[in-house]
């Protein structure tokens, strides 16, 4: 399917929250084909309700949002989903390969692979460089391996927009650097969208097009340059804050500890 607009995202006026609880208000932005855009922020700033707005999972406090300019709705297929905690883990005795067909066709576990199913399920595969696991247990993949997996399964429907929460967790620095090349690879090679939620933004900054930071109630949105800034940030947070850059472009920000709440 091809959209009419280059935007696939588009906020305006976006205040997300639940009942009795804003968890972050006026947020107006928007998100265009083949942009890789990082979602940042403290634990608990809200940066997964993003994700769950996009999704349809949750309405709007106030303010609009639209995905494809249509509402968001739940089972778009043109979304592929990558969560923080996903359903199946490296406990699972079944094939990488099974997995990723699944996603595709629907069908029940111990279908037989044939067709199109297979073919789709090992040219996603192949695409994240996965296909040297496609008959290995998921039980016996590490956190890098489980990750390319994962990334295989959302991609294989050839949806759109990528959402991934939080997929650097748990991997060490060669394999972060790994993943975020990967995903930059898929999104222009794809021309596909990708949102990624993470902690440390600096592995994600040589391939952004685009932040979110989510802090304090408020979203600061642009290009990384525009928004890593002290003055930004500090706006964003209503105290001082420092961003400070190394000689290899990596950003530390001084400053918004006492504000960083748990999850």
């Amino acid at each position: 399917m091809i959209t009419i607009t280059p935007e696939i995202v588009a906020a305006r006026n976006l205040t997300a929250g639940y009942a009795n609880n804003t968890v972050w208000r006026e947020a107006s932005f928007t998100i265009n084909r083949g942009e890789f855009v990082a979602i940042i922020g403290p634990n608990g700033a809200g940066k997964t309700t993003l994700f769950r707005l996009i999704l349809g999972l949750q309405q709007p406090v106030s303010g609009n949002i639209e995905i494809f300019n249509a509402e968001p709705r739940r089972g778009n297929s043109l979304i592929g989903y990558v969560p923080q905690r996903h359903g199946i883990d490296s406990e699972t005795n079944i094939e990488s390969l099974e997995l990723v067909r699944l996603a595709f066709s629907g069908k029940s576990w111990g279908v037989s692979l044939s067709g199109r199913d297979r073919e789709a399920a090992l040219g996603s595969m192949k695409d994240v460089g996965a296909q040297e696991l496609a008959h290995r247990s998921l039980s016996v993949l590490s956190g890098g391996e489980l990750q390319r997996i994962f990334l295989a399964e959302a991609l294989v429907s050839g949806p759109e927009l990528l959402l991934l929460d939080e997929p650097l967790s748990n991997l060490d620095l060669k394999r972060e650097k790994d993943l975020v090349q990967l995903v930059n690879t898929v999104v222009r090679s794809r021309n596909v969208t990708a949102l990624l939620i993470a902690h440390n933004i600096n592995p994600l900054l040589p391939f952004l097009d685009k932040v979110i930071f989510i802090a304090n109630g408020k979203v600061a949105t642009g290009r990384p340059e525009e928004v890593l800034t002290s003055e930004s940030l500090t706006a964003l947070y209503g105290v001082p804050v420092e961003v400070l850059r190394d000689s290899r472009g990596n950003v530390a920000i001084v400053g918004i500890e006492q504000h960083h709440g748990d999850e």
